[in-house]
């Protein structure tokens, strides 16, 4: 089933990617716990490493468990095709690498997860690329950022750790205008609250680790692709427009057209960077997603709950929940995000710093982890963990100052959360 003009998502978050196993009838997907396929001969076998048929050859670029995540997570976004691998982290470069070369730039919000803004602005330099932040509530500064060896533009659609909400199509608008693809990670939204594609991004990566699997056992990465970007209008993606050594000169585009991309990250970047997503893995991530709905609802719900309350909160100094009506991102979370801005959002003490301190320690309920998207409500304290290696300018630049906490809000009783954050911040600001 891979149809989503026919049927809803509640149908296709079961269903897409999925089919009975046609040796033994399973209903759910089987783990494919095997390293290499057997061919049916040396002609098959030619055919598979000369990309003339699809099929499988080694876990490291294909396996059966793994190419239904892949297809139900596609489907899901509305894209043509789609890879996973090892970690949310693997997906951004994976989504990067065909597009990259030496002397070239990405354009970034200055809105991102900590760890990526590590990866953007210290470790891609090892490559000799490099990254340029911009405000991604200025447009015309997104604009003025790009030059002639930009290759992309990337944006978070609901940005961690603040919540704070892209307006997808305005700067997708930008992206095209200048001939480049615009890179969306979706991690914090999911499919079910934002389609990225629809708003004019070329490529869609998620931290399949959060929302999608849901339940904080596994790690993974996605990288989605709209099929709709032409890779062939200038010279400025050699790897998809012009003829590929390792494989005899077959020029991606030319031959697999909307499925450029995805062939392109299979064939070359899984081959050979190696960030392979096991099969195990890929199995939890399709079980999580078959309640990816409901559990969105239920976060989106309690994260609103959680948020009015702590915006009364005398020691609280400000939220940053887009669903409140005080939020200056409500007007376009409304016109943007009708489902909701999701769990994620975070919330200032006044007393600072060692307040926050105090109140990671205090709580009961909420789990102390640097993680996300769990059913479990999680606290941590950014400045301190996931943004500690930014500079206090890069920090406030994200929504991560020193007295700030983020939240990512589960599908627990709304009441037990706002019960359990009274009396820490009580204990906090004795």
């Amino acid at each position: 089933m891979t149809d989503g003009n026919t049927y809803g998502f509640d149908t296709l978050q079961v269903h897409a990617g999925s089919q009975p196993d046609p040796a033994t009838g399973a209903r759910q997907t089987p783990i494919y716990q095997t390293t290499a396929y057997v061919f049916r001969d040396a002609e098959h076998a030619a055919k598979l490493f000369n990309l003339e048929e699809v099929g499988y050859i080694y876990s490291r670029l294909t396996n059966p468990t793994v190419s239904a995540l892949q297809e139900r997570i596609a489907v899901l976004e509305g894209g043509a095709g789609a890879v996973c691998c090892s970690s949310g982290h693997a997906a951004q470069i994976m989504a990067l690498f065909p597009l990259m070369g030496p002397g070239c730039n990405v354009v970034a919000s200055t809105r991102l997860y900590g760890g990526t803004v590590t990866q953007f602005s210290q470790t891609i330099k090892r490559f000799g690329w490099s990254a340029k932040f911009v405000d991604f509530d200025d447009p015309a500064a997104v604009a003025a950022a790009i030059d002639d060896n930009t290759r992309a533009v990337f944006g978070e659609s609901i940005a961690n750790p603040g919540g704070y909400v892209t307006d997808i199509r305005s700067i997708a608008d930008v992206a095209d205008a200048a001939g480049i693809p615009l890179i969306i990670d979706n991690t914090s939204a999911t499919p079910y609250l934002c389609n990225p594609i629809k708003d004019g991004a070329t490529l869609v990566v998620h931290s399949t680790t959060k929302y999608l699997t849901g339940n904080g056992t596994v790690t993974g990465g996605c990288v989605v692709d709209s099929g709709k970007f032409d890779w062939s209008a200038n010279d400025k993606f050699p790897s998809l427009s012009q003829p590929e050594p390792a494989y005899h000169g077959l020029i991606f585009h030319e031959a697999l057209g909307p499925m450029a991309f995805t062939f392109h990250s299979i064939a070359i970047g899984l081959r050979d960077l190696g960030m392979t997503l096991n099969p195990q893995a890929a199995h939890y991530t399709l079980m999580g997603i078959e309640t990816l709905s409901l559990r969105m609802e239920r976060h989106v719900e309690n994260a609103v709950k959680v948020a009015s309350w702590l915006e009364q909160h005398p020691a609280v100094e400000y939220v940053t929940c887009a669903g409140l009506k005080s939020s200056p991102y409500y007007e376009r979370a409304q016109r943007c995000y009708p489902k909701g801005t999701g769990g994620l959002f975070t919330f200032a003490l006044k007393d600072g710093y060692d307040a926050c301190v105090k109140l990671v320690n205090a709580l009961n309920l909420f789990s102390h982890v640097a993680n996300l998207g769990d059913t479990r409500s999680l606290i941590i304290h950014s400045a301190s963990t996931t943004h500690r290696q930014l500079t206090p300018e890069q920090q406030e630049a994200a929504g991560a100052n020193p007295n700030v906490v983020r939240l990512s809000i589960g599908i627990e009783d709304a009441k037990d959360l706002i019960a359990d954050l009274d009396q820490a911040i009580a204990a906090a600001t004795a």
